[in-house]
């Protein structure tokens, strides 16, 4: 299991979960908040030092006032990245994976290589994606994972009044992040060329919240992605398939097989 601190940057402060040794992982989390420590994190973990902090406004409110869209969180993670010793591998999901994106596009100094798991950020003309600002807590679950094994055992929790509040926390955060426009910057897209970092890109093929066919977008907008998509597979890969895209991403950061 992780040691969690609090990781101090400039004036903010966050949770920082850590557990590892050797190359840094910079692991940027989903819209959800900090994903439970599964077999993924464990696996990573065997192999490099995985870092994995709250992002600002997460968890509680703290903060929130200091993020006030993209790329004031991109912008906190290049200082935060200036603070560590070397150069990191940066894989970022979702929300996470969107905000890994602004920053590559910002600068790659401190980069390297970058995993997107399902981004937000982009938008397909004519494409419709998930809404989860007005799904219910129970669509939610249903809707991010395919194997309804793994919704069924998120909803038989009962979460305590700290945990509620967090949820809370998170939902009012990525609204503030993500709400208008919904999940994308229509600026990004042009300057995605500006990625020069080994790049990796991993899609659930049947996921709910944004399609899969978003993937084919990506790939043309940064030069030398690699593309892996997974059947019966929804919006949580390293879940969902977490053996196989351990395995993969594991092979990627040590430049593996193609």
């Amino acid at each position: 299991m992780p040691a969690i601190t609090q990781y101090q940057v400039r004036d903010i402060d966050v949770r920082l979960f850590e557990a590892g040794s050797g190359t840094p992982v910079l692991f940027l989390h989903g819209a959800a908040g900090v994903p439970p420590w599964g077999a993924f994190f464990e696996s990573l973990a065997a192999h490099h030092q995985v870092l994995l902090p709250e992002h600002p406004g997460f968890g509680n409110d703290k903060h929130a006032s200091k993020i006030r869209n993209i790329a004031d969180l991109a912008m906190y993670y290049l200082d935060f990245l200036d603070t560590l010793p070397g150069p990191v591998h940066l894989i970022g999901h979702s929300l996470g994976g969107w905000t890994g994106a602004e920053i590559a596009v910002r600068n790659c100094s401190r980069l390297k290589s970058l995993t997107l798991i399902a981004p937000a950020g982009l938008r397909v003309k004519g494409t419709l994606t998930g809404d989860n600002f007005i799904w219910s807590p129970e669509e939610v679950q249903r809707n991010l994972y395919y194997d309804q094994h793994f919704a069924d055992a998120a909803l038989a929790r009962t979460l305590t009044e700290e945990e509620a509040d967090i949820v809370l926390a998170n939902r009012f955060m990525a609204a503030r992040l993500a709400w208008e426009p919904r999940w994308f910057n229509p600026g990004l897209e042009r300057w995605l060329h500006r990625i020069s970092v080994p790049a990796l890109l991993i899609w659930g093929e049947d996921d709910k919240l944004i399609p899969a066919v978003y993937a084919e977008k990506w790939a043309r907008s940064v030069s030398g992605m690699r593309v892996e998509t997974y059947a019966e597979c929804g919006h949580i890969p390293f879940v969902e398939k977490a053996d196989a895209v351990t395995k993969l991403v594991l092979q990627f950061l040590e430049g593996g097989p193609k």
